[in-house]
This record gives C-alpha cells, structure tokens and sequence, in this order.
C-alpha cells in the first residue's frame, strides 16, 4: 500500500469495526437464480418485478455524445412520447439513470427561492438532489402528513415542491399520496413523486402509485427507472412540457453525460408495447403469498408491496442472517448504514414475477429456520 492511502485503509477499518464493510459479489444472474462461483441461489434481491429483462434488444450502433450534441437518436422521441403517455403527462425526457432523472429534475425546476419539503425516507438520489440545488429544504417525518402540512404552511416560499417516493425502497410501504396530493392542491405546491418501484408494477396497466390511489391527475412531476419492472434500463421525467424544456436547458445529469445508447432505448420501447399484465398479476400474488408465509412464520410485515423488509436491527446479526440464507440457497442481501439508519439493519427481499409456488416455499422454510436461529421473530 502507498503511504499516501493510508487515511482510506484506515476510514476501512473503521467500516470494518462497525459492520458496514461491502464487498461486491460477482456472479450471473438466469431466470430467477443466480450463479456466484459454483454456488446456484434463488435471487431474492433482484428489481426486475416483471421479469423482463431476459427479452433481448436489438442492435444498434452505440453514440458517444451528449443528447444536446449529436447523441439525440430519433428513438429517444418515440419513447418519451410513449411515457409521457403512460403517465398521462404532456412531455419527457429520458436520462441514463433513474439517479441522474432525480439530480437532473429537482435542481432544474428548483430555485433559490423556493422550498422542497422531502419524506424523511427518500431514496438517496432525491437527498443528493435536494443538497445540490439552490432551494431549502425541509424533511418531514416519514409519510406523516400532518408534519407535512404544518411545514408547508409555516414557509412563505415562492414555489414549494414536495417530493415523495411512490413505494419506498427499503421499506417497501406506500407513500400516502391520497393525503399529500389533497395537501398540495390546497397549497398550490408542486407534487414530484419517485415511483421507481411502483412504475409498470402497479396500478391499471402498470401505470403506478399514483393511479392506484386514483390521484394520478395531482402528481405534477414524476420521475421513474426503467431498469426495475420494464426491465431495460434508464431513468425518465414525465411533467408539463415547460418544466420538460426547463430540464433539457438546465438539468447537468441531462446535458453534461453522453446519451443513453439507442439499443436501450429500443428495448424500453420493446417493452412498453408488450401485455405486461399477466405479470404485474402474478407480481401480486407471489409478493402476497411471500408476505403471507413470513407472518406466519412470526415476522412482523407491514408492507404491502413487493418489496419486504425483515428488519433485523444489528448490523453484525444481520450479517450473519443473511451468510444463513446464502449457505441454505437463497440470495437476499444485508441492507446497512447509510442505506438506512444505523441499528435498522434489514434483510430486503424483492418478490419478482419470475418466481414459482415451490420456490417460494423453499424460501419461506429457509427464512422460518433462521428466524428462529437469529430470534428474528
């Protein structure tokens, strides 16, 4: 080791002290296993709810621009067309990545006199997004409304945006978006919902959170992934076609990257024309059945979602819960600090379409053994 790189062996160390080390696993991933050295495993971590990502795309010639440039391949307008659709929105616009749609919208349409009030839960990509831009921002308590309405009346901000994930990510629970799209109509506030995890999963047609809880029509921006339930990859912002330009004139995560490659874009397109409801269908009842057996086995669940938390707490038992699972075939993988607050340790199980009776049951015999092993339950 370099002299020079001792303050990042020793930042290790302390990670390694406190149980938070990560080590990156490297294996392939077929149907609803994945493959790690010799070992076969049942894939439990996976965001790919409908299981479609095995549909392969076409091939096309890969640019090297920005979409600004010379990157902006006439695809790109069929599928922003095709989502702006799909959210019953008037514009698009895709990003590479779900994490730069999040930079890229919030710190576009965000000033320096207005306010962002954001769920105490959200994902990492909104934080880093709230902390780049020129707004305050005010965090409300996790899905508690009245926090929400008490923050949003006491600021006398020009413009005041409240941002919420659809379906949380690492607690697997609904946004109340119900009650907060009432709480922003009232206030004239700008309502942008992540539905990363609730997009092509739920809601008629897979249209989301927001059209499952029938306020569809409130949300003013949303912000998606297709590299989860439509199982290609990217991320997108559907709005008013006014706040789309201001993202293409302003959002850096749009304008300063190259485009997202044309074949993805393809892909995405692929897909959005497929019936995707017999999916979505067996989505649900895998994720209920899942659900079903944990509690049974003892687990406190209180999702009602696909994704499921078994919230362990310590960070070292939780390690050693999830070396079980892994040695007994079934990948589900240890979720720690930062990702969540330190002692909230969890194990987070994704439920996907591709699962089958039996290998759900197999799985629920491996958790119920380790609940009891770990006294999880």
């Amino acid at each position: 080791m370099k002299p020079k790189f001792r303050f990042a062996e020793k930042a290790l160390q302390k990670i390694k002290k406190e149980n938070l080390y990560r080590q990156l696993r490297y294996g392939r991933v077929c149907g609803p296993h994945i493959t790690i050295g010799k070992k076969k495993l049942l894939n439990l971590c996976s965001n790919d709810y409908l299981g479609l990502s095995a549909r392969s795309p076409i091939h096309i010639q890969m640019q090297s621009s920005s979409r600004s440039v010379s990157g902006n391949d006439i695809l790109f307008k069929d599928l922003e067309d095709k989502l702006a659709s799909h959210k019953s929105q008037r514009g698009a616009l895709v990003f590479p990545t779900g994490y730069m749609a999040n930079l890229g919208a919030v710190s576009a349409l965000a000033g320096n006199e207005d306010l962002i009030l954001s769920d105490e839960l959200n994902h990492a990509s909104i934080i880093e997004a709230c902390r780049l831009c020129r707004a305050k921002t005010l965090v409300y308590k996790h899905n508690d409304t009245d926090d929400l309405l008490k923050k949003i009346k006491s600021n006398s901000a020009k413009t005041k945006f409240v941002i919420t994930e659809g379906i949380f990510s690492m607690d697997g629970d609904y946004a109340r978006l119900d009650e907060i799209a009432e709480i922003t109509e009232k206030c004239g506030a700008v309502l942008m919902v992540d539905d990363a995890h609730g997009d092509f999963a739920v809601g008629d047609d897979g249209k989301g959170t927001a059209h499952l809880f029938g306020v569809a029509k409130k949300v003013d921006v949303y912000t998606s992934s297709l590299s989860k339930a439509l199982g290609s990859f990217g991320g997108y912002v559907a709005s008013e076609k006014s706040a789309i330009d201001l993202c293409v004139n302003r959002a850096r995560s749009f304008i300063y990257t190259s485009a997202l490659p044309a074949f993805l874009a393809d892909a995405s397109l692929r897909r959005l024309s497929l019936d995707r409801t017999p999916n979505q269908k067996k989505l649900q009842k895998n994720a209920f059945r899942l659900r079903e057996g944990l509690k049974k086995s003892g687990y406190a669940i209180n999702t009602k979602t696909h994704i499921v938390p078994l919230i362990i707490g310590d960070e070292k038992k939780t390690l050693e819960f999830g070396r079980y699972l892994y040695e007994n075939g079934v990948f589900a993988q240890p979720i720690r600090y930062p990702t969540v607050p330190k002692k909230s340790a969890r194990i987070r199980v994704s439920v996907t379409a591709r699962l089958t009776d039996t290998q759900i049951e197999n799985a629920l015999d491996v958790f119920e053994r380790a609940g009891r092993k770990f006294r999880a339950f």
